[in-house]
């Protein structure tokens, strides 16, 4: 900051000596105080040259694809509803770095899961009541945070754990219970995340009695599905709307001891930014509801398994849902 300010008031200071030939006579004091003045006004210029933070809307993603679909979901839904200059900065890595950029200010919103919210961030138990997790998310984010948890986009995202769709059907497996006999000659791949949240692995080992035949291996969420399908492991955790999973023939497992909690997909926004601007959470709430299990699915695939770019897919589902 200190040489960008330095080149603003020589700059300054060279333009005034052009346009004042007089210059050379002028006082000490006086030249100090006009560089001031014409470095500010400088400054000034030179910020004015772009749109001004509070109104510019910066929407922030974690680092997979549900979440890059989701955001940009938003960032359009606002650009179209609102004309408000919408700034992308996704691939924020995990949960915890987007907490914090939103505490930060450095995003004004991104999308978030209702059970993520109340276990990763809230510390508290899981429970497998929708509705009493989006209320209790809901009011103790804008009690401890100032943040405002938005009504939910449809769909439930829970965790899925997955095996391939030949070892189920040649084992005649149903349920994690029944996948635990078999686990301990299995290999595990998780991401680095659902090793060390709450709602995780070891509180889904303690529940079903897991053991694998080593340690779980860490891997990127988008590597996972892939991994399974090629044997590199035998059991992963991803999410109940990966679009890979009918692709890839791979099997979700149901979670017979109900172990997780539901995740609800919402945004999360500043208060700020929802005092400054009403408009956008009017453009948000138009996407209450309005996107299924499937469509997540089929959202996803069209990134992940087409390769398409996830503009074009987001502005085809916007248009097909007259949102």
């Amino acid at each position: 900051m200190a040489g960008e300010a330095s080149g603003a008031s020589t700059l300054s200071y060279n333009l005034y000596k052009r346009c004042h030939p007089e210059w050379p006579l002028a006082r000490e004091g006086s030249m100090h105080l006009t560089r001031i003045i014409l470095t500010l006004a400088f400054i000034t210029l030179l910020s004015s040259c772009g749109p001004l933070r509070e109104n510019r809307i910066v929407i922030g993603s974690k680092n997979f694809t549900e979440q890059l679909v989701l955001a940009e979901v938003i960032a359009q839904q606002i650009e179209n509803k609102t004309h408000l200059p919408v700034e992308r900065r996704f691939y924020l890595a995990g949960t915890y770095i987007c907490h914090q950029a939103i505490l930060g200010g450095r995003i004004d919103i991104y999308p978030e899961y209702t059970g993520t919210a109340l276990t990763a961030i809230l510390k508290q138990q899981p429970s497998s009541n929708p509705e009493a997790v989006y209320q209790h998310v809901k009011s103790e984010y804008a009690r401890r945070f100032s943040l405002e948890v938005g009504q939910t986009f449809g769909f439930n995202d829970t965790f899925a754990i997955e095996i391939r769709g030949e070892d189920a059907r040649r084992l005649g497996l149903k349920t994690i219970s029944q996948a635990a006999t078999y686990t301990p000659r299995w290999r595990a791949g998780f991401g680095y995340e659902f090793m060390e949240r709450p709602d995780g692995y070891k509180g889904l080992a303690a529940r079903y009695g897991l053991r694998f035949a080593e340690p779980p291996r860490i891997m990127d969420l988008g590597l996972l599905a892939r991994a399974l399908k090629t044997k590199q492991v035998d059991v992963a955790a991803g999410n109940t709307t990966d679009g890979l999973i009918p692709a890839l023939d791979l099997f979700v497992l149901e979670d017979d001891k109900h172990y997780f909690p539901p995740y609800e997909a919402v945004p999360i926004v500043r208060q700020q930014t929802s005092t400054r601007h009403p408009e956008v959470g009017h453009a948000l709430n138009q996407l209450a509801g309005k996107i299924s299990d499937d469509d997540m699915r089929q959202l996803n695939y069209a990134v992940d398994g087409q390769h398409r770019d996830v503009k074009e897919v987001v502005r085809e589902f916007l248009v097909k849902k007259a949102l």
